[in-house]
């Protein structure tokens, strides 16, 4: 049901998309300027982490359905704001493209109240997904067939919405397994040292909590939404579709993703001034206002699913197979 298309096309796909940006670069040689590390990112991720620890601390009383209440409405918002931030530092955002160790040591940081271990595993694939968007065998943000056949009805949609940082964690370790880097060795063993820490210092309910902001957040959540407007084949013949709304506050700018795939080494809180340096490029593009209405939409749509991706045939793919 997904809808393929020849190495050929990913080529000249990715040929456009090369093309595209030497000629908004020679346009505006502006937009080349904010290609530099976001001053205030390691402020903010630092108040964040933070924030959970404060949070882990005063949930110890807490009975369990207050416990999960919290989860969902802050944790669940600051879990995955965490992730976000992991995205945008998995481009070196933090300390720029000169020190990649600062910037991985950071994103491990990050993570810290995800609970599990992520930082290092998703740069070693987001790289695949900016290099080969939507090649098969490549992009892991691609739903499997399983997927796409079996989450084909509004009650099946929304479980796998629901169950969606499952499906996001394992799907990679079935389409493409990769080795084991170093750096994922040394994410899980700080994470499991920290989150010992935390169960010796206040018991298991901070672990539970952290680990339900992290499932929670990264289920049926409005910010979610993000997972689906940013690829989702809305309109045929679109499948990349920037958000402008107010829940880019708090999620790094991951909204603004057409300018992000345009210009992934711009760190997030510069590409609002890639779209107004270059209105013309962006304004007339099919675009979301609202996560949750896409959420609503994936659900209740015939036409949408987990099968609703472009998905190319990559001779990469193929020679790995």
């Amino acid at each position: 049901n997904i809808c393929s298309y020849p190495s050929s096309t990913l080529e000249w796909v990715v040929s456009f998309v090369v093309e595209s940006q030497s000629c908004l670069l020679s346009k505006y040689p502006a937009i080349k300027d904010l290609m530099r590390p976001d001053p205030h990112i390691k402020w903010t991720v630092t108040g964040l982490v933070l924030s959970q620890l404060l949070a882990c601390w005063l949930v110890q009383g807490l009975a369990w359905r207050w416990l999960f209440f919290w989860a969902y409405a802050f944790g669940g918002c600051v879990n995955h704001s965490l992730t976000l931030a992991i995205h945008d530092i998995s481009h070196n955002t933090a300390f720029g493209t000169g020190r990649p160790a600062h910037n991985r040591w950071f994103a491990i940081f990050a993570n810290l109240p995800v609970g599990v271990p992520y930082a290092a595993s998703f740069k070693k694939y987001h790289v695949d997904h900016h290099r080969y968007l939507g090649g098969d065998g490549l992009d892991v943000d691609i739903p499997t067939r399983l997927e796409g056949w079996l989450f084909c009805t509004p009650a099946r949609k929304l479980l796998w919405l629901v169950l969606q940082p499952f499906f996001y964690s394992l799907r990679p370790l079935c389409v493409n397994p990769k080795a084991v880097t170093r750096m994922e060795v040394l994410n899980t063993l700080v994470q499991l040292l920290v989150d010992a820490a935390i169960f010796a210092l206040w018991g298991i309910k901070p672990v539970a909590y952290l680990l339900a902001s992290s499932l929670l957040g990264l289920g049926l959540h409005p910010i979610s939404g993000h997972f689906v407007a940013e690829h989702y084949m809305f309109l045929k013949g679109h499948e990349t579709y920037s958000y402008y709304g107010p829940l880019n506050w708090i999620t790094f700018n991951v909204g603004y993703h057409m300018e992000h795939h345009d210009f992934p080494s711009i760190p997030g809180c510069n590409l609002p001034l890639v779209r107004k340096i270059a209105p013309e490029y962006y304004d007339h593009l099919p675009q979301h206002h609202s996560w949750v209405k896409v959420l609503w939409d994936f659900v209740f749509e015939d036409s949408l699913g987990p099968y609703a991706r472009v998905k190319r045939v990559c001779k990469l793919a193929e020679d790995r197979l």
